[in-house]
């Protein structure tokens, strides 16, 4: 099985692609179908996420094995450490393992029903992310990715405390981290430096949501912590009631910031795709990084 760090290749920039594991036959069949349509563009990896609270782990564990074992990408299963004991966490990496999956993305997780909500840890469990990766490590030769925040973490007070948190992370056995979504390369770039200067020099992946409607940007704004830019506000906000206008600007504004982050040398693009390929594969040719667009809706 591929690791996801094989993948990332020097002065090249690849691209990967998130999933959540579908919950109704509907979904599934719309999962499947992205999925299928991205394969012959050789991601460099696809994950799939994994529910607050653990609420989707067998789910997450079906789908990321199928995806291992039925299709030719390289798999990355997300774990949380929300509400599971470390022999529970344990069960899971060892189901990961009998999958053949060796890619797995360590988060610690928000409180089921209230992200922002009061934190507790299991009393046989992790506290911090750090830990959880420890624990992968100990299970097997898994490569392990991390969470990284370029608007710092909602739970942070500050970026000292932050940035301690996030380099306590890598320092702990983490291969790469991925970037929460944001829509200007500054606060990604500036993530960037300060890792650098704690001599952690992991691979960054910045998280690119392609913006095609306004319940997508505002998506993008909640789960990321951010404000939207004044620059992006003053195109989008006039196209609101106007869906394909808007959908264009969205994308225009998309692919420009990957333009920008490719002239940075980031070595992948991830792509956080609401099980559709549509979207991810027009920035994708915008960008030059695929041959074309494949026709389906």
């Amino acid at each position: 099985m591929t690791k996801v760090i094989d993948r990332l290749r020097p002065g090249k920039t690849v691209f990967s692609v998130e999933f959540f594991p579908p919950k109704t036959d509907e979904e599934e069949r719309h999962l499947w179908r992205a999925i299928r349509e991205l394969e012959p563009l050789d991601p460099a990896y696809v994950s799939v996420t994994y529910g607050a609270g653990g609420s989707s782990r067998d789910r997450t564990v079906r789908t990321t094995g199928r995806i291992a074992n039925d299709t030719t990408l390289v798999a990355m299963a997300h774990l949380t450490g929300v509400n599971h004991s470390i022999a529970e966490l344990r069960h899971v990496i060892g189901s990961y393992a009998a999958e053949g999956i060796k890619n797995v993305l360590v988060i610690r997780g928000d409180p089921p029903g209230d992200p922002m909500g009061e934190w507790i840890p299991h009393p046989e469990g992790i506290t911090y992310a750090d830990e959880l990766v420890r624990l992968v490590r100990e299970c097997g030769d898994f490569n392990v990715g991390v969470a990284s925040f370029p608007y710092m973490h909602p739970r942070s007070t500050d970026l000292e405390s932050d940035t301690k948190h996030m380099v306590n992370k890598l320092r702990a056995g983490a291969d790469f981290s991925v970037a929460q979504m944001f829509l200007e390369p500054e606060s990604f770039l500036r993530l960037r430096d300060r890792l650098a200067q704690h001599g952690c020099h992991q691979p960054v992946l910045p998280g690119i949501m392609p913006i095609t409607t306004p319940r997508v940007l505002g998506m993008t704004t909640q789960l990321s912590n951010m404000t939207i830019p004044d620059e992006v506000s003053a195109v989008l906000d006039p196209l609101r009631e106007d869906a394909a206008g808007f959908r264009a600007a969205g994308l225009e504004i998309t692919t420009r910031l990957c333009e920008k982050l490719i002239a940075e040398g980031v070595p992948a693009l991830h792509f956080y795709s609401l099980n559709r390929s549509k979207a991810t594969r027009e920035v994708l040719a915008n960008l030059g990084l695929i041959d074309g667009v494949l026709k389906a809706a």
